[in-house]
């Protein structure tokens, strides 16, 4: 499959719906491109319609490749921030200066319609190619009902109302105006139930099958099942949920070796983005979310939130604090606690050569900085941090670097195993081997999850790493959600232990004082708090926190709602050093922001669409 659509992007682009596709910039139906080929003749051989079917899946491809893939919607969510440098204008919600004319509103809107019409194109049109076998067609047909279905879906997600399009709309004639919330996830729910009744599309594919990778009904059981959980449908949700739970999908053993390339092919994706290591063709996670010393030297642009960090239990269940660890540690300011964090042998009186020197100029510069030096410890100091992250959650450790943690990297000849300590000393090719970000004037974790080790892929510019869009865990834990909303709290229990018990080590549920569930209201906040701590990365959450009304809370911090006024707030959260101080705050605007702005060019070209309460 990766070879049958990624290969053949070149063709899928001129042929498929007419757009100029260079990363979405094109105006929707605004213009008619030199280089069309109409649909009449496109669906005349059964050759250029699978190219326009694969143009259909190609689309998704371009959210992670390039420039496209470099504002995953995580950095939306509590989980991550946004490197200092790349704020301005890429999240305009989360800095509080958003307006209609945005530049991310117009891109999303771009690219899910072009994907609206591109999937409409096939399934209006390929009924007509004479020499396809009529089991493809009904296949692809299926794949593209289910295609149209995601795009609406995110959509919806993000605007609440938005026009329907079931036929592909001529230049010029995209008139509607919007429809609203429910009969766009009614709209969704029709596309994908002909997804499921169509016999000709598979529950799932082998791993070794040569069309795995391609849509299945799993992957439109999923997908209907989180629109049933949008609706509050929970009884359908679960029907949806469970049918998945009979198809041969399995959790794979390995949580942290699933995200490496070579383990990309596996029972627990339902639904992926794939990709290859050709020009072009890669995906930007191991770009975006590497470090300097990852193949090629990557960029950190995307740093794990501190407070999403922490939220990670102990590995028996406990309620992580670093108080417990580290008693008046949130009594301190984050200048002064960041003495904890401080690599061993700084000292005031090394001598002035080689690395005393370093040890010397280290301790000056955080005393400089504001470190209560009382505190160091010359000889044990990161043994002491150590105790903070070893013990924890084990899955904390697989998605992020932590202090004093190790990374083989792959950015000399030779594959180094580095430390993140600071301050930073060290040198890529030489002794002590410390890891190395983009500035080293900052101390943060880092992402492991996507991330190449060593020579895993050969550059981070075009990872071939594929990227899991649905995944088995995550219908679990729907499943769980679904279960729990009834009232079915013990049975929910079950589905969110077999996630927990993929992970060594990780207390279950209900095995003992900590894990003790406590009802319907502890379990939903336990089901939530294991999505994060599972999906982390992923590109899942942000829908999931508009959907469950704590977006905000989780953002920008539980304080915001007893603001006077919510226009001044600033964010408890946003991008810290992971001792807490500060790069820079968020600001929140307002409860409208929870729906985007309708594009005001979009408005502009189509005045039958009117604008979302709030915006300007």
């Amino acid at each position: 499959m990766k070879k049958n659509i990624i290969k053949n992007i070149s063709t899928a682009v001129i042929l498929t719906s007419g757009l100029v596709l260079t990363g979405c910039s094109s105006d929707f139906l605004d213009t008619v491109p030199s280089d069309r080929v109409s649909t009449e003749k496109v669906f005349t051989s059964a050759n250029m319609a699978n190219s326009v079917v694969n143009g259909a899946y190609e689309r998704f491809y371009y959210e992670y490749i390039a420039n496209e893939g470099k504002v995953g919607l995580d950095s939306y969510t509590e989980i991550m921030d946004l490197d200092a440098n790349w704020t301005n204008g890429d999240m305009p919600i989360v800095m509080g200066n958003a307006t209609a004319q945005s530049q991310a509103f117009g891109h999303w809107w771009k690219c899910f319609y072009e994907e609206i019409y591109r999937t409409s194109n096939v399934i209006q049109n390929i009924d007509k190619v004479p020499d396809m076998d009529e089991k493809i067609k009904a296949r692809d047909k299926a794949e593209c009902e289910f295609l149209r279905a995601w795009a609406y879906y995110r959509a919806n997600c993000l605007w609440r109302g938005v026009p329907i399009y079931i036929e592909p709309v001529k230049y010029g004639e995209a008139t509607k105006p919007r429809s609203s919330e429910e009969d766009v996830w009614q709209q969704i729910i029709t596309d994908l139930t002909a997804a499921i009744n169509e016999s000709n599309l598979p529950d799932k594919y082998d791993t070794g099958n040569e069309d795995y990778g391609r849509v299945t009904k799993g992957a439109a059981y999923y997908l209907r099942g989180q629109v049933y959980l949008w609706q509050k449908q929970w009884a359908k949700a679960e029907a949806d949920f469970k049918a998945i739970t009979q198809m041969g999908y399995s959790l794979y053993p390995d949580y942290k070796k699933m995200f490496k390339a070579a383990n990309e092919k596996n029972n627990e994706y339902i639904f992926q983005y794939q990709y290859t290591d050709d020009s072009g063709l890669g995906n930007c996670f191991a770009q975006c979310y590497g470090n300097r010393v990852t193949v090629d030297n990557a960029w950190n642009n995307f740093i794990p939130n501190p407070k999403f960090v922490d939220s990670y239990e102990w590995a028996d269940g406990r309620p992580f604090s670093m108080d417990d660890v580290i008693p008046g540690y949130s009594e301190m300011s984050p200048e002064n606690r960041s003495v904890y964090f401080l690599r061993d042998d700084l000292s005031p009186n090394a001598s002035g050569t080689g690395l005393d020197n370093s040890n010397k100029k280290g301790y000056a510069q955080m005393q400089a900085y504001g470190s209560d030096m009382s505190k160091y410890l010359e000889k044990g100091n990161e043994a002491r941090i150590r105790k903070v992250y070893d013990g924890r959650d084990p899955r904390m450790e697989m998605n992020f670097i932590t202090p004093y943690s190790t990374y083989v990297g792959g950015c000399t000849a030779n594959n180094y195993t580095y430390t993140l300590r600071w301050p930073y000393f060290g040198s890529d090719g030489a002794f002590p081997f410390d890891l190395r970000t983009d500035t080293n004037d900052r101390y943060y974790y880092l992402w492991r999850k996507f991330v190449i080790e060593g020579r895993e892929s050969r550059t981070i510019w075009d990872s071939d790493i594929d990227i899991p869009i649905f995944r088995y865990a995550g219908a679990l834990l729907s499943l769980a959600e679904a279960l729990n909303e009834q009232g079915k709290t013990d049975e929910a229990a079950e589905y969110v232990n077999e996630v927990r018990a993929r992970i060594p080590g990780l207390a279950l549920l209900n095995s003992n004082e900590y894990t003790q569930v406590k009802g319907q209201e502890d379990m939903r906040q336990r089901i939530r708090n294991e999505f994060g701590w599972e999906l982390c990365g992923e590109g899942q959450m942000y829908w999931k926190e508009l959907r469950w009304g704590i977006w905000a809370d989780k953002k920008f911090g539980t304080n915001r709602l007893t603001e006077p006024d919510a226009a001044k707030h600033n964010g408890a959260n946003g991008m810290t050093e992971i001792w807490g101080t500060k790069r820079y705050t968020l600001n929140y605007n307002g409860d409208y922001v929870f729906k985007w702005a309708i594009p005001q060019e979009e408005i502009e070209r189509n005045p039958a669409l009117t604008q979302n309460e709030g915006w300007k």
